[in-house]
């Protein structure tokens, strides 16, 4: 053994301090390297020694290429603190992986609190001169190089397990549980997923992510963190609120589809924690692997009302043509300003964002005109543009075929599922509303006003469900079918963001208040 070799000259000039370290990839290596073998060799060479052991400092599961482990932090107090003048592991792997680090305690901080370092399997003594010390560098760039080599294999593992869709993760995505039985599969959570369902209903009707994060927060609805009992890793004053960002996320998981979304981030290193986030194009995306809370249509109609919101960078206000429209002269979105008027009301006004920043350059003109002058103005031209599409005779094999495909599919399902979710989240707030208000969480005048509104929507969805399964109860003829389309469609639509961004690519503002639409598709021909 290279620990008989090591001799102490005068052991009661020092106190001893054990240092033990195991990793996971340490134990495939034998029994050998086990906490209790380290502990039995160091014991019996101190005794031999006649060593006086101040205490034994364990880090079990830990890897070598971090220093930041309890174990040996709790060693480096005592020695700053003057308890300790010895380190003795069994090898100078157990001290650390990296070079760098493991060369910096042994060449730098040791000798400067004067303390001695053993490592009995290599021979290595920094208290005398001997050949074992002079090949430790080489030593621990060896172990460098293992502790890499090990990284690499741990890494292609995991890779290969998300390219064949199976969930490596800590915890699932919110509205996900792991499988009882099956590892690395996922299955629906049905506590959550009604949450899930009613944020994607609530971004189907039009409502901002913000917006959702604060009716979320007022229904006094978990965020995913507190629902999984995770702590949290700040305390803010907004520690444990929904967020408009966390929203955003979660409506363009494609998690909530069937798919299984891995390598969103990767490591910095082997040597460090810190993690960067990748690119979509480099997430590993593997379709049909569990079974889907939110179906494609609704996922994907979803998307294109969160692109459209991507053009604008006002958040304060919500207007119709928000994403939409544009300044014709420079092309870049129209900015959003509030203006009272001589009354005090306030008034909304697009300005060019590029003069707004830059007045005195000439770069753009101001386009200073009312929000609202323009939106009636757009709803004008497209009323027009579309109204040669909207004849009953026009839109019967489009009525026929929703007819027939309503029997097939037990039409207006996305939209009941949606308003039994939202059903299902008004009956759990005023569960919770009534157990705060009773355990005097929730003051009288706060819980009347609340019960009051969710009354009131739950009553209005109740009977918006009713006429909709009424509806498809009775039967209607393609003509009817036709006729119900166009009325509802211009009594309606003109209000809704949802049509104007599936209709129009772009509203273009001229210098001279001229406004010009881009449709996505070709205007009729009868239109000029």
């Amino acid at each position: 053994m290279a620990g008989s070799r090591l001799a102490i000259s005068d052991p009661r000039a020092y106190r001893a301090a054990l240092y033990i370290r195991l990793s996971k990839e340490d134990e495939s290596e034998g029994p050998s390297q086990s906490v209790q073998n380290q502990e039995s060799l160091l014991r019996a060479f101190a005794g031999q020694q006649g060593l006086s052991v101040y205490d034994t400092y364990i880090d079990d599961g830990w890897s070598g290429t971090s220093f930041d482990r309890p174990a040996f932090q709790r060693l480096l107090a005592d020695i700053e603190a003057g308890r300790v003048n010895l380190v003795i592991t069994k090898d100078l792997s157990r001290l650390g992986r990296d070079y760098i680090l493991t060369g910096h305690y042994m060449e730098r901080y040791f000798p400067e609190h004067r303390v001695r370092y053993i490592s009995l399997l290599d021979g290595i003594d920094t208290g005398v001169d001997s050949t074992a010390n002079d090949i430790t560098p080489f030593r621990a760039i060896m172990n460098d190089m293992y502790a890499k080599d090990i990284s690499k294999k741990i890494k292609s593992v995991k890779r290969d397990k998300q390219r064949k869709g199976q969930f490596i993760g800590g915890k699932p995505v919110y509205g996900y549980k792991m499988h009882p039985t099956e590892k690395n599969k996922i299955v629906i959570d049905e506590q959550a997923a009604p949450i899930v369902r009613h944020i994607f209903a609530l971004a189907l009707s039009g409502m901002s992510c913000r917006r959702i994060a604060a009716l979320l927060n007022e229904e006094g609805v978990p965020t995913p963190a507190a629902y999984a009992g995770l702590p949290a890793a700040r305390r803010e004053s907004y520690t444990g609120a929904w967020s408009g960002e966390r929203i955003s996320d979660m409506l363009q998981n494609e998690t909530y589809i069937g798919s299984m979304v891995q390598g969103r981030s990767v490591k910095v290193s082997y040597k460090s924690k810190k993690c960067l986030r990748r690119a979509p194009e480099e997430w590993v995306v593997v379709e049909g692997t569990h079974e889907p809370i939110i179906d494609r249509e609704t996922f994907q109609a979803v998307g294109s009302l969160l692109q459209s919101r991507r053009h604008t960078r006002s958040r304060t206000y919500d207007f119709l043509l928000k994403g939409l429209i544009f300044c014709h002269e420079c092309g870049h979105p129209l900015a959003v300003l509030n203006r009272k008027n001589a009354r005090g009301e306030d008034v909304l006004y697009f300005v060019c964002r590029t003069y707004q920043r830059l007045p005195k350059a000439g770069a753009c003109t101001s386009h200073f005109i009312k929000e609202k002058t323009v939106t009636d103005a757009v709803i004008a031209q497209v009323r027009q543009v579309c109204g040669a599409c909207l004849r009953p005779e026009a839109l019967l094999p489009t009525a026929r075929e929703a007819v027939e495909g309503a029997k097939r599919r037990r039409g207006g399902e996305v939209e009941r599922r949606a308003l039994r979710s939202r059903l299902d989240s008004l009956t759990a707030s005023l569960d919770r509303m009534y157990t705060d208000h009773l355990s005097g969480l929730l003051p009288e005048e706060d819980f009347r006003r609340i019960l009051g509104r969710i009354k009131l929507e739950r009553a209005q969805l109740e009977e918006k469900l009713r006429e909709l399964e009424q509806r498809e109860e009775s039967p209607v003829s393609p003509r009817d079918r036709a006729g119900e389309l166009v009325g509802r469609f211009m009594e309606t639509a003109w209000e809704s963001r949802e049509l104007l961004v599936s209709l129009m690519e772009r509203v273009e503002l001229t210098e001279e208040k001229e406004i010009l639409l881009k449709f996505r598709f070709p205007e009729p021909e009868a239109i000029s």
